[in-house]
């Protein structure tokens, strides 16, 4: 028999959604769910008041939304099948790395756990998606390496790309154009004092990031 999920296909979306947005800034504002989401604010309160009621998230005005431990739980389990199947599309069906991210949101919900037990174990164990963010295990821990964001890193450093945690088609086909991909090294060659921004050398070229850029690509230094 066909177990019933624990939620439906759109408040996995929501919580995934939401735990994206503490990954990158500790909490996740309506505001950036309603962005992140493509919907109206209305259709974004009513449906965080539903999350509430049944206990998956906390949100206070003016403080944001956060997971709840049972929140968490439900979204590593959708983060897991993300991830694995982005696996899946770049490592075995050879999709580009700037399309998989997109791909695997239809897929993330087509799969169970024993499904993706099985992508794990054809896969050979995979610790990150293509763009270096870690795949949670069926436990829900993580196990990832220690990185900041490159807007830490002081001028005539050098450091290794380890993940992107932006994964809009967009932005990740911008920086495959240009070379700043997990495992690459670069160096931290000025700041810029007047907005910020940052020139980084790869190989023999410089490529200038905006502040807002680089705080999407974590490091580590070397």
């Amino acid at each position: 028999m066909k177990m019933k999920k624990e939620v439906s296909i759109a408040m996995e979306e929501y919580l995934e959604c939401i735990y994206r947005l503490e990954e990158k800034y500790g909490t996740a504002k309506t505001s950036d769910i309603v962005k992140s989401l493509g919907l109206s604010a209305g259709t974004i309160t009513n449906t965080l008041k539903r999350l509430k009621r049944r206990g998956l998230i906390m949100h206070r005005p003016y403080e944001g939304v956060k997971l709840t431990d049972k929140g968490r739980r439900i979204a590593l389990e959708v983060i897991r099948r993300h991830r694995l199947s982005e696996r899946l599309l770049s490592d075995v069906l050879n999709q580009e790395w700037d399309k998989v991210h997109e791909t695997a949101c239809m897929l993330e919900h087509s799969i169970n756990e024993e499904v993706a037990r099985l992508l794990e174990k054809i896969l050979k164990e995979p610790r990150t998606c293509p763009h270096g963010n870690p795949i949670p295990a069926e436990n829900g821990m993580i196990i990832e390496e220690k990185s900041t964001p490159l807007t830490s890193i002081m001028s005539g450093k050098q450091c290794r790309i380890v993940k992107v945690v932006e994964e809009s088609s967009d932005f990740l086909r911008y920086l495959k154009k240009i070379g700043l991909m997990p495992g690459t090294t670069i160096e931290v060659v000025e700041i810029e004092p007047y907005d910020g921004s940052i020139i980084v050398k790869l190989g023999s070229r410089n490529h200038v990031l905006s502040r807002s850029i680089a705080s999407l690509i974590q490091v580590a230094q070397e």
